[in-house]
C-alpha cells in the first residue's frame, strides 16, 4: 500500500498561480520576439528606401498587391511604425520585468510553503501539534506496579 502525500488546496492554488504567471511571462517574451523581428524588418525596409532616389518609383504591400507610392509617403509611414514598434518593446519590457518580479514572489511563497509542510511538527504531518500519545495500557500497568 503506497501512502501519497496530500497537496493542501492553499498550495495547490499557490503553485497553480505560480504557473500561470509562467505562461504569461512566455506570452510576453514570445511578444517581445515578435516585436524585435518587425522592429528589425522596418528598420531594413527604411534603410533601402533612403537608398531610392526622389523620382524612383516605390511601392508598399497591401495584403497580397503591391501598390504604388512615394518615397516621404512611405519613409512617413516607417518611421510611425518603427516608433510604434518601439513604445511595445518598452510597454512589454515593462511587463516582462513585473512578471518576473512576480515570479520570484510566487516561487518563494511556494517554497516556503513547502519547508513549512516538511518540517517537523508542521500541520498537517501525523502528530502534529498534538501531544504525544499516551502509553498503552500494558505499560501504564507496569508502571503503575513499580511506584
Amino acid at each position: 500500500m503506497s501512502v501519497e502525500p496530500q497537496i493542501p488546496p492553499a498550495l495547490r492554488e499557490e503553485v497553480t498561480k505560480l504557473q500561470q504567471m509562467q505562461n504569461s511571462l512566455q506570452g510576453v517574451l514570445a511578444q517581445k520576439q515578435q516585436v524585435e523581428v518587425e522592429r528589425i524588418e522596418i528598420d531594413r525596409a527604411l534603410e533601402e528606401l533612403k537608398k531610392a532616389g526622389e523620382g524612383d518609383a516605390v511601392y508598399k504591400h497591401a495584403g497580397s498587391i503591391l501598390i504604388r507610392s512615394t518615397r516621404d509617403a512611405l519613409l512617413a509611414e516607417l518611421e510611425e511604425k518603427k516608433e510604434l514598434s518601439s513604445t511595445r518593446q518598452t510597454v512589454l519590457a515593462k511587463q516582462d520585468e513585473r512578471l518576473r518580479e512576480g515570479l520570484k514572489a510566487q516561487e518563494a511563497r511556494v517554497n516556503e510553503m513547502i519547508r513549512a509542510m516538511q518540517a517537523p511538527g508542521a500541520a498537517g504531518q501525523p502528530g502534529a501539534g498534538q501531544p504525544p500519545p499516551p502509553p498503552p495500557p500494558a505499560q501504564a500497568g507496569a508502571q503503575q506496579a513499580r511506584a
